[in-house]
């Protein structure tokens, strides 16, 4: 038990040293995208190619409905089919489903795109869609 203090200790530390979209990332995401997004092969897709998503013409919106809404349904990313349920994170503030988006994006999409905002959530908060909806609304990805 003495031994493991110290690092529980030091991981204390770095999870106070997280942004709060990090630390929602790490909470609500990471078990099926993994602490590198790069996801789990067959099962679970990589969020590595989320800044062609923003940057698609109703991406923005799209991406904020994944997170509140959940999605189901095949989706191809990189030419790998998965075929699975998100669950949608309804339970999250406006202000979290955007600073979650915009970690997910800056970490591992490496996008440039303008941060999402809570207002912009707030929006989309207010239809009502099921996670088959939502992947309906998948705007062109190349």
């Amino acid at each position: 038990m003495k031994r493991l203090m110290p690092l529980l200790a030091f991981l204390g530390l770095l999870a106070l040293g997280q942004s709060p979209g990090a630390k929602l990332y790490s909470a609500n995401c990471q078990s099926c995208h993994q602490a590198t997004g790069q996801g789990l092969p067959g099962a679970f897709p990589p969020l590595t190619h989320l800044d062609k998503v923003v940057q698609a013409k109703g991406g923005r919106e799209y991406l904020i409905r994944v997170v509140l809404y959940g999605l189901q349904g095949p989706l191809t990313v990189g030419g790998t089919t998965y075929n699975g349920v998100m669950p949608p994170f309804r339970q999250l503030r406006d202000q979290e489903v955007a600073d979650l988006l915009n970690h997910v994006l800056t970490t591992f999409a490496k996008s440039k795109a303008k941060p999402i905002s809570a207002s912009e959530v707030k929006a989309q908060r207010a239809k009502a869609l099921s996670p088959q909806d939502v992947l309906k609304s998948r705007p062109p990805v190349k």
